[in-house]
């Protein structure tokens, strides 16, 4: 444990890409991390790499040389690795125990506090590639917190301390914040790579530079100004654009199979684009119905209107 005022010994149960890294960010505040654990060969390299000198332990001493554990393991492992430990009498009155799952707040750190356990939740909403890059990139990135009133304020200064900014995000809504961003940012991955993959088949060497000023605008219009920022077919109402589009990527598709995702992907946003479109006054249910009939919708049964 730390000598330091102030400063806690930290175990790390989960050593992968957040872990080690937020491990090695409290390190580098000040905090002693007394232990990591880790499964894979290559949680065992992070360990060496982004906490050299700390010990590679297992679950249970970690926990019993902890002031604060932090539990970056799988969202889906969570509630089980929570449970074995109480179930083994692993957790103690007055331990900080920290978990980094998005969707999840601090009832599924419940065995731990029933035993005097101060539960916080905290995710960092970043993506990750478990490289000394990602303690850059924490700093200024946005962490939800949620904790107990009375230790809130922990939860924010472990958060301000590795470099980030807290936001408090209530228990009932953890999951639906968790969804915005998974959709946001997991979704923007896979259509940029359908539109690469669509600039490859027709022969483009360098798809990414070609997209990268037009995503580079389009992103930054999105998060000044929201939908307002969206141009294109669809919210002009060019319905001969759309059938175009439509019929030239289902021929694409017809001769290279691995871009039959990218049709489906066209069509199911074009028509949400449709929606927001009627929603924000741009476009009149005429026009956006002439739009859903290339799209191959009926419009009204495809529960547009009014949307």
């Amino acid at each position: 444990m730390s000598t330091r005022p102030g400063r806690l010994g930290v175990g790390v149960i989960g050593a992968g890409r957040v872990g080690a890294v937020l491990g090695s960010a409290l390190r580098n505040a000040g905090h002693a991390v007394v232990g990591a654990s880790g499964v894979s060969d290559a949680s065992t390299e992070r360990i060496e790499t982004l906490l050299p000198g700390v010990p590679h332990l297992d679950v249970p001493e970690i926990v019993e040389r902890s002031e604060l554990v932090l539990l970056a393991v799988p969202d889906d492992v969570l509630d089980e690795v929570v449970s074995g430990i109480a179930a083994t009498g692993g957790w103690h009155p007055g331990q900080l125990v920290a978990h980094t799952c998005g969707a999840r707040g601090i009832d599924v750190l419940q065995p731990a506090t029933d035993v005097g356990a101060i539960p916080l939740a905290i995710h960092p909403a970043m993506t990750f590639t478990g490289t000394s890059l990602d303690l850059t990139r924490l700093v200024g990135s946005s962490f939800a917190v949620t904790a107990p009133n009375v230790v809130l304020p922990i939860a924010q200064a472990l958060v301000v301390e590795m470099g980030g900014e807290p936001v408090v995000i209530d228990e009932k809504d953890r999951a639906l914040y968790h969804a915005a961003l998974a959709h946001g940012a997991n979704h923007l991955v896979v259509l940029v790579a359908q539109s690469l993959r669509t600039l490859r088949q027709i022969g483009v060497d360098d798809p990414g530079q070609m997209l990268m000023p037009l995503l580079n605008a389009a992103l930054d219009g999105a998060l000044r100004n929201g939908e307002s920022a969206l141009t294109g077919p669809v919210m002009r109402g060019d319905a001969k654009t759309v059938a175009s589009h439509v019929d030239q990527l289902a021929q694409a598709a017809g001769q290279e199979a691995s871009l039959i995702d990218v049709v489906a992907g066209y069509r199911a946003m074009a028509r949400v684009t449709v929606q927001r479109a009627v929603a924000m006054g741009v476009l009149s249910a005429q026009a956006a119905q002439k739009v859903l009939d290339e799209l191959g919708s009926s419009g009204i049964d495809d529960g547009w209107e009014g949307l």
